[in-house]
């Protein structure tokens, strides 16, 4: 599965070499292309023709002329093609038809429980999605990928959800095999951090190499990309940060089954306890929510403990990581800046100078839209891949790809 990552590889075969230069958007002549791949006119001439009557590019007007009839240039036609990326989270679902660049052009959500099991969520996601392509007027042959990320540990070679949490009914569910038998393309799937860790950086922070993505809502995880790349570790499980010991919650049951973890006293639903417990009416994250947008003093302090306790773990990230960027995401940040602050309390005051002297620490600019536009990302590099664009060009049959 291709990461949505810069310095994506160009492929050995010809006519994905020269794809993969047009990808940045930017015009080209023929001429221009075959200086670039070292490649005939002729074969330059045959190999945008093919790509043009696949979708994938289109003339874009004429170069200037330096005398005689100007060239035709071409790039990505964006609008060419389509695919769908899809947000699954603890009590919502939301889907999101996007261009080749990784528009949205529309997208609809449900709350929804992901308790409810993967057939009544995956059947709301093929209804939507279905819909989504006939409103857009989309073809079904328009579609390329789907991209999909999930509330719990994906095993990245297989894209399975493995012992999820929250999820029952969902362990080891082929979750690529049921899409891909509604919608007839590849399906890719990550653990729901990882796809807002890719959303957020390609559209908010694209020059950044050494990122974390946080999400703090109804448990805590994160996504950590190093070197430009997104990395999941052995299993994919990289980046659990939920589920790392913090002496404060000691002997506080979690429900990955161990006491103790980060999760268990500072996820939404832990804030929601601490503050029942001092006697305030609040059931769920969005109750906590509205008391600290609110201003309600113990609502505000609550939050921005939690954020400490969060800076505690992320410290450690630092001197391990040392990354240029941390944005804080899920719907716990939207409380105002109060987990923001007791992150940045803790984790400039306990970290080297050298780690945090250009370090920013910040709230998700890309906010609810991070993880579709994530999975959008990911549907997207894995469609326009070497190896799929060749497939494609060679007519050859659409692969299910299942992570």
């Amino acid at each position: 599965m291709a990461d949505v990552i810069h310095g994506d590889t160009l492929g050995d075969a010809p006519g994905t070499d020269l794809f993969q230069i047009l990808r940045d958007g930017r015009p080209r002549t023929r001429s221009e292309l075959a200086s670039l791949t070292g490649l005939a006119r002729s074969t330059v001439a045959a190999r945008v023709d093919s790509l043009v009557k696949l979708g994938l590019v289109s003339s874009v007007g004429d170069a200037i002329s330096t005398g005689g009839r100007p060239s035709s240039q071409f790039a990505l036609n964006a609008a060419g093609r389509v695919v769908l990326g899809v947000d699954v989270g603890a009590s919502h679902a939301r889907i999101a038809l996007a261009d080749l660049t990784g528009k949205i052009l529309a997208q609809e959500s449900v709350e929804m429980a992901v308790a409810e099991g993967p057939d009544a969520v995956l059947s709301w996601v093929s209804r939507a999605g279905h819909a989504l392509l006939d409103s857009a007027g989309a073809a079904p042959t328009d579609l390329l990928a789907i991209g999909v990320g999930l509330p719990g540990p994906v095993e990245h070679a297989t894209g399975l959800p493995i012992d999820p949490p929250i999820m029952p009914g969902w362990d080891r569910y082929d979750v690529p095999a049921h899409l891909s038998s509604e919608f007839g393309v590849p399906v890719l799937v990550d653990n729901d951090v990882n796809i807002m860790a890719l959303g957020e950086r390609e559209v908010s922070w694209p020059e950044i190499d050494h990122f974390i993505f946080v999400k703090v809502a109804t448990g805590i995880g994160s996504g950590v990309i190093s070197g430009g790349l997104l990395q999941r570790g052995a299993q994919g499980i990289a980046g659990d940060i939920g589920h790392v010991y913090v002496p404060q919650g000691a002997g506080v049951p979690c429900r990955c089954g161990n006491t103790g973890c980060l999760e268990a006293v500072a996820a939404g639903p832990a804030i929601a306890r601490k503050l029942r417990d001092a006697g305030l009416d609040v059931e769920t994250s969005h109750d906590v929510i509205k008391l600290a947008r609110g201003g309600n003093t113990a609502a505000v302090q609550a939050v921005r403990e939690a954020g400490r306790l969060i800076g505690e773990v992320l410290t450690a990230c630092v001197s391990i990581i040392n990354p240029a960027v941390i944005v804080l995401g899920g719907s716990i940040a939207q409380a105002g800046d109060h987990l923001l602050a007791g992150a940045r309390e803790v984790v400039y005051a306990r970290s080297m100078p050298l780690a945090t002297g250009q370090l920013q620490i910040a709230n998700s600019r890309a906010g609810v839209n991070a993880a579709v536009l994530g999975a959008s990302k990911l549907a997207i590099h894995h469609a326009l891949s070497p190896e799929r664009v060749n497939a494609l060009l060679a007519g050859g049959p659409r692969d299910r790809a299942r992570a």
